[in-house]
């Protein structure tokens, strides 16, 4: 049986900014995207039944398109740029003739972005279901995409970047940090898509010529988003202390944010800058100086 992974007491008839939420399941896709995705099709309505996920591991493990492909039917072009998991992949589907997949890697640039991939295929332009987690450029390889036009888009964000933070990580396939919802709700509106769902770490999108049938007054990040767990708070005290609050540690490495490690004032010197006598504001000068410099 499928987990309920969230539960939302709100009447499923009082349509909130964050309404989908409440529709939240489990499958194989790691926060309930799968029961979001099944329900924004719904409101969608009739669609091509055709889904794109990269990077997809083995169809199955984290995947937010194989229920849909399990158990309605749909047709998919599956991307794995690691041979080794490819292998796997291929296995998981064999006997499925409605599953294309590819070894390729999906890039940003004119020889390898996933127009040029898709383009080798029989996937309609305006297919259903987009599925981006590549856990890094995911930001720039969904701007390179402008032949194709899915009807909705599953795409990763970092959850540590806070809502009012714009970030982009480097257009760079070395560089693995991930971009903020912010900014990828930016690109999504520049490219004519609409937020209607947030789950732990994947933003939900519609093509905004189907906005409307989502009752959504207010897709702000303020209202979508309201899941902080994953939010390191750093502040300063007025006698220089910085203090570490939050969840205080990187969620992939699992190694805590020491406070201890964070001060950037020698002992000596944290105090406020009011109650130094002088001898205290002099090195404090010149610590001033040295840290410039560095």
């Amino acid at each position: 049986m499928a987990e309920q992974v969230c539960v939302n007491n709100e009447k499923k008839n009082e349509r909130t900014g964050a309404w989908l939420n409440a529709y939240a399941r489990k499958v194989t896709s790691q926060y309930g995207e799968d029961g979001i995705i099944e329900k924004v099709l719904e409101v969608i309505g009739t669609g091509d039944k055709w889904c794109v996920e990269f990077g997809s591991w083995d169809g199955r493990k984290c995947s937010n398109t194989y229920n849909l492909i399990a158990t309605k039917g749909y047709s998919a072009v599956l991307i794995e740029a690691s041979a080794k998991r490819f292998v796997n992949l291929k296995e998981n589907f064999r006997d499925n003739d409605k599953v294309i997949c590819l070894n390729e890697f999906v890039g940003f640039e004119a020889a390898d972005n996933l127009d040029v991939i898709l383009g080798r295929t029989e996937i309609p332009k305006d297919f259903d279901v987009l599925s981006i987690d590549i856990d890094g450029n995911d930001y720039h390889v969904w701007e390179a995409v402008k032949v194709y036009r899915p009807k909705m888009l599953v795409i990763e964000f970092n959850p540590t970047i806070p809502r009012k933070v714009e970030f982009v990580q480097p257009r760079d396939f070395r560089v693995t940090q991930g971009s903020s919802l912010l900014s990828i709700s930016k690109l999504g509106k520049s490219k004519g898509y609409e937020l209607v769902a947030v789950t732990k770490n994947n933003g939900i999108f519609v093509d905004s010529k189907y906005f409307g049938l989502f009752g959504i007054d207010d897709n702000s990040l303020e209202v979508m988003w309201t899941d902080e767990s994953f939010i390191t708070h750093i502040f300063c005290g007025y006698d220089g202390t910085i203090f570490v609050r939050g969840y205080g540690k990187s969620p992939w490495h699992l190694i805590r944010l020491k406070e201890s490690k964070m001060q950037i004032l020698p002992r000596w010197a944290i105090k406020r800058v009011g109650d130094r006598n002088f001898l205290r504001r002099k090195l404090g000068r010149f610590c001033r100086r040295l840290l410039k410099e560095e």
